[in-house]
């Protein structure tokens, strides 16, 4: 599957889905095959695999930097 289309995601679940952690809206960041929280402050990333969105904060990857 192309990773364009392994990251799109209806409209609707984009307005609804939150970050786990935070419940701030994510955002599709296609470069790394994530959903990424839209909190600055959280810095969380969860992985999309085949096309499924795994919003579990255990697998989440730590974005920002200190």
């Amino acid at each position: 599957m192309a990773l364009t289309a392994e990251l799109e995601m209806p409209t609707t679940f984009l307005e609804i889905a939150a970050c786990p952690q935070c419940h701030s809206k994510l955002a599709v960041d296609y470069e790394h095959s994530e959903l990424a929280c839209t909190n600055s402050l959280c810095g969380l990333a969860y992985p999309v695999r085949d096309g499924i969105p795994i919003l579990l904060v255990d697998e989440a990857r730590f974005t920002k930097k200190i």
